[in-house]
């Protein structure tokens, strides 16, 4: 009997989707086949390996050794076969103009806003389906295809990427003082070391911004004050304007922030981190003219933006963020 009679696709997803569901019931369910006809394809297979893959139990199953081998490899094949059909649906959709980009959210309302804004004008008849979500899935996107290319971030202290990616700088973005709009604030920038009273607001869930102000406040010799932990940086700025406490924040995060906070540089003796911003691609994919084009989008909004902070903020003086994401 050939290798490919003993291994057809249908069964080893059904035998992962049964391994996954823990019944073989549900497993069916899940394969869109019957209970019976998934009984029949499994004893097929056990009689093809002339060994068992599953120990039949009161409640469920669960899976013998040689059951183990085979979901692990269906596992690794599921995933590529996912991955291929990301690769196909990516041509599809170039010949239509389609590019799916990953994002997340401080970059979608921000400079990828106006990039979209600037990018429709331009090139009309490509569609960009844009994805939000954190950094891992961003990453899980990329190598499953299921985006062509995506922005991401790092800090100095972040794990490096996989080297499955190829990163292209794209801007940075410094980490600001968020304060409430009527507080005086120094025209050489805020001094970490004189916050060392403050009530502190930081991002909930261990966030990258929050590790930034331990990891300062750390280096200026204290522990941060933190009184609340916020799920958004709209819920940051409406606590700093209530007068809960103060935060420090991307600067995209706050760019177009509400009136009654001002966001203020750090002073750069206290080398407060700075995070960068990234276009992520796969290592081994080639550019398509619509991922240059929306690549070319995106840095002209980053730049668009990093040059209306330099006017707005002359040496020396804080910066003040007029408007709220």
């Amino acid at each position: 009997m050939s290798q490919s009679s003993i291994f057809d696709v249908v069964t080893l997803f059904l035998l992962l989707d049964i391994a996954d569901e823990g019944s073989l019931t549900g497993g069916a369910d899940l394969a869109g086949m019957t209970a019976s006809a998934a009984s029949q394809r499994i004893s097929k297979l056990e009689r093809s390996i002339k060994q068992p893959v599953l120990v039949r139990m009161p409640r469920g199953v669960s899976l013998t050794a040689a059951g183990e081998v085979l979901v692990s490899r269906a596992r690794l094949f599921r995933r590529e076969m996912r991955a291929a059909r990301g690769d196909l649906e990516a041509l599809r959709g170039l010949q239509h103009g389609t590019v799916r980009l990953g994002s997340f959210p401080t970059v979608s309302a921000s400079i990828l806003s106006e990039a979209l804004k600037e990018f429709h004008l331009r090139w009309p008849d490509i569609d960009v389906q844009v994805r939000s979500a954190n950094r891992p899935q961003l990453i899980d996107m990329l190598n499953s295809s299921e985006v062509e290319m995506a922005t991401l971030w790092s800090y100095e202290w972040t794990e490096d990427t996989e080297r499955s990616l190829t990163l292209q700088p794209l801007m940075d973005d410094p980490t600001m003082l968020l304060l409430p709009a009527d507080r005086e604030v120094s025209q050489e920038g805020a001094l970490l070391g004189s916050l060392r009273s403050q009530r502190w607001i930081v991002r909930a869930a261990d966030h990258p911004a929050a590790e930034a102000l331990y990891r300062s406040c750390h280096s200026a010799g204290f522990e941060p004050n933190v009184v609340y932990q916020a799920h958004d940086y709209q819920e940051i700025a409406a606590m700093v304007a209530a007068g809960v406490g103060i935060a420090m924040v991307p600067r995209l995060a706050v760019d177009r922030n509400r009136p009654d906070v001002q966001a203020v540089s750090f002073s750069a003796t206290d080398q407060v981190p700075t995070r960068s911003i990234y276009i992520a691609t796969l290592a081994r994919r080639t550019y398509t003219p619509a991922m240059d084009a929306v690549a070319k989008a995106l840095h002209w909004a980053a730049d668009r933006t990093q040059q209306s902070w330099t006017e707005a903020a002359p040496d020396g003086e804080p910066v003040r963020a007029p408007h709220a994401l």
